[in-house]
């Protein structure tokens, strides 16, 4: 199905553009990495190294845009597709780095372990309807400085999905690299069959850190796509309006391509981002607000006019538990950015402003997911014409229920959620114990954990994964690494 919901006007967009484009040419961007500094002149960008300053040329921005590949795709552990980031085709994957996890006995957020990111792998690799992991939350029993290849490493030794992941660390994309090598077994599998996403965020406004600016750098060498995150806040970091927000959003997205693009030409990437409807009430940035939402799509249609694969950060919410807020800003949000088209959806699992991750929470969004897809297939005739039969038969038995044709269509028709979904009458749930959703979730958490079954890498794999983390841990103080399970 096409995308058929639209926030911006053709003209809109090129209005949008066209001021982006003055910011950067005007006003210029900091970028604090003197390698691209010196490619950005060469290119005929004005410099200035003293003030880490690069003001771009339309020259500059168009050359880029030529080369960004209009889709790409990605492949699981086994090299096997499981993404097609083209047209408007939807993919679903966790939100990412959380610092805490919802303990779903204590009703409590708390510092997650390993122990919990395992049961995550294992849980996600389950889910149908969603299609990659991510590096979700942060595991508090091991040193920061190997928080975000640690994760990437524990995705991989327990699950086959592609992995949305990222650096929070100087020298960490090497070593994820490797992980990821011994995986494919080369690099040039790697570039040809890439197995994540990282997400590289500009400083809002207007700035890369060194670090970003490798990241971007040597994923383009590398072959390995990234998902560019501006994350302007309306009225705080940005301006309140939703469309002055989004001039700054495309500014930053489109100095993020340049980087990538000049130094790589054909780099695959994903046009994406976080902006948030800044809550000068409570300070906090709620993306699930309808601000947010509607700026995601926006910045989306701006991704397709520029014939460019899109992701965003919406079908997720900010309340603190798994409760009717929570169902209503995830589904609301996956809904829009499914009508959309938003290639690259990153919210199931996420409560708190992007802080606290539930297991809980990710089973029940995948039946939103589940029934997102459901929605995109749309309503298409199936042997209904002509009707006169099928009514004939109606009123001779007084029901379908057994009819060729209910038997044929039912399960192509309809969507069926799991455990999780209570769609019994009164009397039948009450029979069966009358849970709650939450409930319910953690049941089906238990048993999705339960029925694990080893993921694919071989032995040796493992043990090459493994002798890579164990010499990251020690390079970094950490005698050894928890245990796992």
């Amino acid at each position: 199905m096409n995308a058929i919901l639209r926030f911006l006007t053709a003209e809109l967009i090129r209005r949008i553009l066209l001021e982006a484009r003055d910011i950067l040419c005007e006003i210029g961007v900091k970028i604090y990495h003197e390698e691209l500094l010196s490619l950005l002149s060469d290119h005929g960008a004005a410099v200035d190294k003293s003030e880490k300053n690069v003001k771009f040329t339309n020259g500059i921005i168009d050359k880029a845009l030529k080369t960004v590949p209009s889709s790409f795709r990605l492949y699981d552990a086994r090299g096997e597709q499981t993404h097609d980031f083209s047209h408007y085709n939807v993919h679903f994957t966790p939100a990412s780095s959380a610092l805490n996890i919802l303990d779903p006995l204590a009703g409590e957020m708390r510092k997650p372990v390993t122990g919990d990111y395992v049961r995550y792998v294992k849980l996600a690799g389950q889910l149908p309807h969603i299609a990659s992991q991510s590096t979700a939350f942060i595991p508090a029993d091991v040193s920061e400085k190997i928080a975000d290849s640690y994760r990437l490493y524990l995705n991989l030794l327990y699950g086959e999905k592609p992995v949305v992941t990222g650096t929070f660390n100087d020298g960490a994309f090497e070593v994820m690299k490797r992980l990821q090598v011994a995986v494919r077994g080369s690099e040039a599998a790697l570039k040809e069959k890439p197995l994540t996403v990282f997400s590289c965020c500009p400083t809002t406004p207007l700035k890369w850190s060194e670090r970003i600016c490798r990241d971007i750098i040597d994923c383009a060498r590398a072959g390995v796509p990234v998902e560019l995150i501006s994350m302007p806040l309306t009225g705080f970091t940005g301006p309140v309006t939703l469309i002055g927000s989004l001039v700054g959003h495309t500014a930053e997205t489109l100095s993020g391509i340049v980087i990538s693009q000049l130094t790589e030409p054909g780099a695959p990437l994903l046009y994406g981002g976080a902006p948030a409807s800044f809550d000068v009430r409570y300070e906090t940035t709620p993306l699930g607000a309808v601000e947010t939402q509607m700026m995601d799509c926006a910045y989306n249609e701006i991704g397709k006019y520029l014939n460019i694969p899109t992701q965003a950060y919406i079908a997720l919410s900010d309340a603190k538990t798994p409760d009717a807020q929570a169902g209503l800003e995830t589904s609301m949000g996956a809904v829009l950015g499914a009508l959309s088209g938003i290639n690259s959806i990153s919210g199931p699992g996420m409560l708190d402003f992007v802080n606290c991750f539930s297991l809980e929470k990710l089973v029940v969004d995948n039946e939103i997911c589940g029934m997102v897809f459901r929605m995109l297939k749309g309503i298409e005739p199936r042997d209904d014409f002509p009707a006169v039969a099928r009514y004939e038969e109606l009123l001779k038995e007084g029901h379908l229920l057994i009819s060729k044709h209910s038997r044929r269509y039912l399960r192509q028709e309809h969507y069926f959620p799991g455990p999780v979904i209570d769609r019994a009458s009164a009397d039948r749930w009450k029979a069966d114990g009358g849970l709650t959703l939450g409930e319910r979730a953690r049941r089906e958490v238990e048993r999705l954990v339960g029925e694990y079954q080893p993921s694919s890498p071989s032995p040796e794999v493992k043990a090459e994964l493994t002798a890579i983390m164990e010499s990251e841990a020690r390079r970094c103080g950490m005698e050894k690494l928890p245990e796992h399970l």
